[in-house]
C-alpha cells in the first residue's frame, strides 16, 4: 500500500532529481558577542531538494562559519548525485546519506550536510501530500510558546537592560535569552538584575554561557546565579564535558541546558543516562534534521526530559507540534530577510502556517543580493 497521511489520504510518490546549495552571507542587525567569539555576519545555505514531479523541497543550514560553506555546497551536491533517482523517503534518505559518509565519520559536517538534506526531504513529502509538515508527522496546525532569542550579548547591563524590553515587546515574549561570561562575575549578576528590574517579574530569563567557561570558573560562576530565579542556565562548559555537567546538575537548583552540540540521538541519549543534563535543546543540522529530531524526542519522552529547540525556528515550530515534552522555542530572526513570507510571531507563540510543507519560499531578490 502507498504512505497515507494520518487522516488516510495518500501521499504521491516522488523521485529525487538533484539538490541544489546556494550560499550566502547575511548581515546581523545584533551581532554575537559571545565569551569565545564575535559574529557580525551569518552564513546561510540554501537547499533545494527537486524532484522528477516537479515539486521542491526546501531547508536551510546555518554552519557557524563562513568557510565552512566552502566544504558543505560540495557535499550537498554529492549527496544530491549519490541519492539521485531514489524515492523521497526522508528516513531511507536520511540512512543511505550518513552510510555514504561512514568512512570520514558520522558527525561533524557529515552530519550537517545529511541533516540539510533530510528536512528538504520531509518538506517536499508535506508538498506531495498537500498538508503542513506537522500535520504529515500526526499533529495539527497551530502556536508554539517561544522565546525571544535575537540579542542580550555581552553589552553593558544598561544596555541589555534596554534591549531586553524592546525584545520582550517585538512579539510579547515570555521569554528571553541573554548571555553571560563578562571578565567579571559582578557584571554578569548585575545584567541580570537589570533586566530582571526592566522586564519584570513574569518574563523567564535563559542564561547562555556559550561554553566559555572552564570547569572551576564555571563551579564559581553558576553557583553565584543559582538563587537568580533562572529558567535554565545553558551550556556553562565546551560541550563535550559531560562530566563537568553532570556535576553541575547535581549541585545546582537551577536546571542545566545542553543539546545544541549533539551529533545525532544517540548524543542525547548518551547524555540523559550521565544526567549530565536537566533539559535538553538539540540543533536541527547536528541532531538530523527532523528524522534525528523525531528519534531523539522520543528518547527524551522515555526519561520525561524537557525539549527546547535551538535555531531553525520554521521547522522547530513543526517539530514542536508533535513532540512529546516540547518545552520551549528559541526564535531569532536571522534568516528572515531571504524568507518570503517569515512566520507570525504573536503573544510570544510562533504560529504555523497551515499551507503544504513547512512554508518556505526564498525571497530571490535577498537571495541574489547576499549571494557569497
Amino acid at each position: 500500500m502507498p504512505p497515507t497521511t494520518h487522516e488516510g489520504r495518500p501521499v504521491p510518490s516522488l523521485t529525487l532529481r538533484r539538490v541544489v546549495a546556494r550560499p550566502v552571507v547575511l548581515p546581523l542587525a545584533r551581532p554575537i558577542v559571545a565569551r569565545i567569539a564575535t559574529i557580525r555576519e551569518w552564513p546561510v545555505i540554501l537547499i533545494d531538494l527537486e524532484t522528477e514531479e516537479g515539486i521542491t523541497g526546501r531547508s536551510y543550514l546555518e554552519p557557524y562559519v563562513t568557510k565552512a560553506m566552502r566544504y558543505l555546497v560540495p557535499m550537498l551536491a554529492d549527496l544530491g548525485e549519490h541519492l539521485a533517482g531514489r524515492r523521497v523517503a526522508p528516513a531511507e534518505l536520511y540512512e543511505a546519506s550518513r552510510k555514504s559518509l561512514h568512512f570520514v565519520g558520522y558527525q561533524g559536517l557529515s552530519m550537517i550536510a545529511a541533516s540539510g538534506v533530510d528536512m528538504a526531504a520531509w518538506d517536499a513529502l508535506a508538498k506531495a501530500a498537500g498538508v503542513p509538515l506537522c500535520v504529515l508527522l500526526g499533529g495539527s496546525v497551530g502556536a508554539v510558546r517561544s522565546y525571544n532569542s535575537n540579542g542580550l550579548w555581552l553589552q553593558a547591563p544598561a544596555a541589555v537592560a534596554r534591549e531586553a524590553v524592546e525584545l520582550r515587546d517585538q512579539g510579547g515574549f515570555a521569554g528571553l535569552k541573554l548571555r553571560l561570561g563578562r571578565d567579571r562575575l559582578d557584571d554578569d549578576l548585575a545584567t541580570i538584575r537589570a533586566v530582571r528590574e526592566a522586564v519584570g517579574a513574569d518574563v523567564q530569563l535563559m542564561v547562555d554561557f556559550n561554553q566559555g567557561l572552564d570547569r572551576g570558573e564555571a563551579l564559581r560562576r553558576c553557583h553565584a546565579i543559582d538563587g537568580q530565579g533562572l529558567a535554565w542556565i545553558e551550556e556553562p562548559l565546551v560541550y563535550d564535558d559531560l562530566d563537568g555537567c553532570a556535576q553541575l546538575a547535581a549541585e545546582l537548583a537551577t536546571p542545566i541546558q545542553i543539546g545544541e552540540n549533539f551529533y545525532g540521538p544517540g548524543d542525547l541519549a548518551d547524555a540523559l543516562r550521565r544526567k549530565a543534563c536537566d533539559f535538553v535543546m538539540p540543533d536541527f543540522m547536528r541532531i538530523g534534521g527532523i528524522t534525528g529530531w523525531l528519534r531523539a524526542a522520543a528518547i527524551a519522552a522515555t526519561a520525561n526530559v524537557p525539549m527546547s529547540t535551538h535555531l531553525y525556528p520554521e521547522f522547530a515550530a513543526h517539530a514542536m507540534r508533535v513532540t512529546p515534552t516540547a518545552h520551549w522555542l528559541e526564535w531569532q530572526d536571522w534568516v528572515d530577510p531571504l524568507l518570503r513570507s517569515p512566520f507570525g510571531v504573536e503573544r510570544g507563540m510562533l504560529h504555523v502556517p497551515d499551507a503544504p510543507g513547512v512554508g518556505l519560499e526564498w525571497n530571490e531578490d535577498a537571495v541574489r543580493r547576499y549571494a557569497a
